[in-house]
Parts: structure tokens; sequence; C-alpha cells
């Protein structure tokens, strides 16, 4: 069986490394051949949208599947259509759906479902003019985010609102396209959940996630993280966008915890960078489980191996030698330039405690990026954040589902990132 990718980064490459034992086999569509993924497998190189070859990938595979948000869904879809009506002996399914991708890669729409499922989210307005911004400031207050809909990532495409004096330079810089605003929220800590949900409808779900982000990019993730009512709700609300969606595939939710409820932040239907833990600390990684959902096959065990920590390697890579050096520890290079603010590769630590995981973690850290350690400080292991573990109240009325969100790091607060535009990102 043959398992197109569309989009061939790190995402894809740790796919494939994935599915070769499962005896699966891959073919590619990137913009180049020069990619992480191309290293393990053909890649058909050109536009993502080129009908050509989006036709070819129809005919050659026998399921299309991605490795990052935003794909041109209505192309994907003609094409896939289009080799329908052809002669070909075999055309592919796509898996996730495509209305779970054109979901993900508009906040409108995304802010839209979680409020539709009841699975409370930021307060937000659309805005498509100065004036409805000017509305939107009115009705949800400052200070506020303004992020376009559509192409902002790793806090890009986005800007801060904190007074009345600043619209008049935001509305300049990103007024040329759909917007959306939202009210900043203090979070006590981020947090996400990710499942895999089969073509016979099983769900499988990983243990939830501590992440620390730094301007806008996720550069630590802590697994599992000890807060069983957290789990509880952000599993319970991932079964509702799964079912929703009737998704065959790997999905993850990203959550603001919020004076102990969790606030809806955004969804990423693919496997996701906080889940690369999995491979070496779960029964059945991400990769695999997405791969076994979309092909048919059962769905592993979740279930973790010990505490895991896993760190970005960002911008620049360390020397192999000396984190190799650390006993136990799990290297992974994309084979990327480096770039500031580019992922280039991850490490992954494996401990039988918490305790022992978080201490090794802000050691390494302090190796690393010494300036990143105070994210970690008061994430002693076990030490759920004040009220964090505590039960979210039951939702009062569907159509009063928005809360106050947003944030800025600076104050403790995150604005909320968003997936890679057409153009390919420094990485998923």
């Amino acid at each position: 069986m043959t398992i197109g990718i569309v989009g061939a980064g790190q995402l894809g490459r740790m796919l494939a490394l994935a599915g070769y034992p499962l005896g699966l086999d891959f073919l590619f569509l990137d913009r180049g051949p020069d990619t992480p993924a191309g290293r393990l497998a053909p890649v058909l190189a050109g536009p993502l949208d080129d009908p050509a070859l989006l036709g070819e990938l129809a005919r050659r595979c026998d399921i299309i599947s991605f490795d990052w948000e935003n794909v041109p869904v209505e192309a994907i879809e003609r094409a896939v259509s289009s080799a329908r009506g052809g002669s070909a002996a075999r055309i592919a399914r796509i898996a996730p759906p495509l209305r779970a991708l054109a979901a993900a890669q508009d906040r409108l729409a995304e802010k839209r479902t979680f409020e539709r499922l009841a699975i409370p989210t930021t307060r937000f307005a659309a805005v498509d003019s100065r004036a409805a911004l000017e509305r939107a400031v009115a009705s949800i207050g400052l200070p506020g985010m303004l992020k376009t809909r559509r192409l902002g990532y790793d806090g890009k495409g986005q800007q801060v609102l904190r007074r009345l004096e600043d619209l008049d330079a935001a509305w300049q810089r990103l007024g040329a396209v759909p917007l959306l605003y939202e009210q900043f929220v203090p979070f006590d800590c981020e947090v996400s959940i990710i499942g895999a949900r089969a073509r016979d409808g099983s769900i499988a779900i990983y243990p939830l996630n501590r992440n620390f982000h730094h301007a806008g990019i996720l550069r630590l993730t802590l697994a599992p993280w000890p807060a069983p009512r957290l789990e509880r709700a952000a599993a319970a609300a991932l079964r509702r966008v799964l079912q929703a969606f009737r998704y065959v595939g790997v999905l993850a939710i990203e959550f603001f915890v919020h004076r102990g409820r969790l606030l809806a932040n955004e969804m990423a239907p693919r496997v996701h960078n906080s889940g690369h833990w999995t491979i070496e600390a779960s029964v059945t990684s991400q990769f695999e489980n997405h791969l076994r959902a979309i092909t048919g096959l059962p769905l592993g065990s979740t279930g973790p191996r010990g505490h895991a920590a896993m760190i970005n390697l960002i911008g620049e890579m360390p020397p192999a030698r000396m984190l190799l050096a650390e006993p136990g520890l799990h290297w992974h290079d994309y084979g990327k330039p480096p770039r500031e603010g580019r992922k280039l590769g991850h490490c992954t630590i494996v401990e039988a405690s918490a305790a022992r995981r978080t201490a090794r973690a802000r050691a390494l850290l302090a190796r690393l990026y010494p300036d990143l350690v105070p994210l970690v400080a008061r994430a002693r292991a076990g030490r759920v954040p004040p009220r964090a573990g505590r039960a979210p109240p039951p939702p009062r009325d569907r159509g009063r589902m928005r809360r106050g969100a947003g944030a800025q790091r600076a104050a403790g607060e995150r604005p909320g990132s968003r997936a890679a535009p057409m153009r390919r990102p420094p990485g998923p």
C-alpha cells in the first residue's frame, strides 16, 4: 500500500519512518525535492495546487494524507474527482477529511466549531472592516489580539491591541485580509491532547501534554502531565471534534488553562509537535497510530512507557556529540539548513519518575537555551498549577460558550499561534 503525503517536512519524515515497519510505501508532494522526507521517499516537486501533480498523487497512491494543515483543499478535491472520472485502476482515499482541514485553516471556522460543540474557547469576533474592528473592541474590550483568519503561524499574522490608539497601526498592517479579534486572558499553563480515530470509529487518546512556548514557538513538552480532571475534560473535547467530523487519523487540540478551566485555543488535523515524545515514550507513537487509522489497521495502545521531556532544537543544531553523551537521550535531526526560528530537530528523554524527568529537562535547557529555564522553573514534577486540577464548571448555555482569550508571553500569556502558510514555514 502506498501513502501519498502532501507536504514533505519533518512530520512527513516521521510518518514514513513509522510506516516502513508496517510495510507501507510513501510518495510525497512538496514545492521542492530537498526536504526532510525527501531523504526517505520520492517527492513530486512543484506547486501544491498543481492539478497534474495532484492527479498523479491520486493515481499512484491508495490514501492521501497531510503533514500540515494549509493544503489547497479545493485543488485536492478537484484532482481526486478528476482522477475518479478517468480510467485509473486505483484512486486514493483522503484522510483526514478535507472539511476538518478547511475548518482548521480559518480561525473563525475553527472558533465556531468549538462553539458549536460546546467546547469553551476564547471570546472572539470576525473583523472585515475598520468599523467592524471598532465594534469588536467595544464589545470584547482591551487588551486584545487582532489576527489574520488564515495563514498565520508561530506568532505571525497577529498584533496586540492595548489601547484605542493601537487600532490604526494594526489595521494598516493587517487589514487587507479577513481578520479575527480576541480578548486576552491570563492563563495558568498551556496543555494539549492528541488522539486518533480509526475508520471503524474506534478512538485512542494519549495522556495530557504540558507545553512551554517562547516567542510563539513550542520549546518543551512534558508528558504525561498529572492533571487528571483536565485530562478528562480535554479528552472529552477531543472526542467531540473527532466524532463531529467523522475523523480518520490523528488530531490535536491545544488549550489554555485559565482559572482551572480549559479554553480551546486551536486544533491541528495532523500529527503534532507536542506528540513527538510518543516515538520513544508511548507503546504506539502518534505517527504509527495515524497510519494505522487511515489504513484500517487496529489502533495501538497509547499508554506511556515512562515520563518524557521533548525539547525542540531551534535555529541551529547543537553538537550531536554533546547531547548524545547524555544517558538515554534520543536525538532527531531533520536535516534542514539552519535559520533563525526554524525547527531543525528535537531530543527526547524518558525517565521512570516525573521528578527525574523534569529535573533532567531543566538541566538540558540550561545547557542548550539558558534563557528558557525560567519557563519551567515552577514546573516541579507532579505540581499542578493553581486550580488547574479542579473540574471545570458545566456549560450553561451553548450560545454563551465564548470566553476571553489570547495571550502575551511577556506577561505570562501567549498569543494563539496558527498553522503554516502555503509557503512552507520553518516547520510545524
